[in-house]
């Protein structure tokens, strides 16, 4: 005769991956923002291709990771 384990009750500070995940995507979305922000006056500051290049690239990567938080939501929800 095979015995279940005892579940026990889980606290509040434990954290899914798939939160942990979605945390660390809006997080990563509000440092590429800053970073385009930030490269963005550079850019106003002092008129070079590679702070210009730099804004648009931490731009795009804000866009693509809050695209990608959007579609890994949408797929987690569809698991459960």
């Amino acid at each position: 005769m095979s015995r279940r384990p005892r579940r026990t009750p889980r606290s509040t500070a434990d954290m899914s991956l798939r939160v942990f995940h979605l945390f660390f995507i809006s997080m990563s979305v509000v440092l590429a923002a800053f970073v385009a922000a930030w490269d963005g006056q550079q850019f106003a500051a002092d008129r070079t291709v590679t702070s210009a290049l730099t804004a648009v690239a931490a731009l795009a990567t804000g866009v693509g990771l809050a695209f990608y938080g959007a579609a890994f939501q949408k797929k987690m929800r569809r698991i459960r």
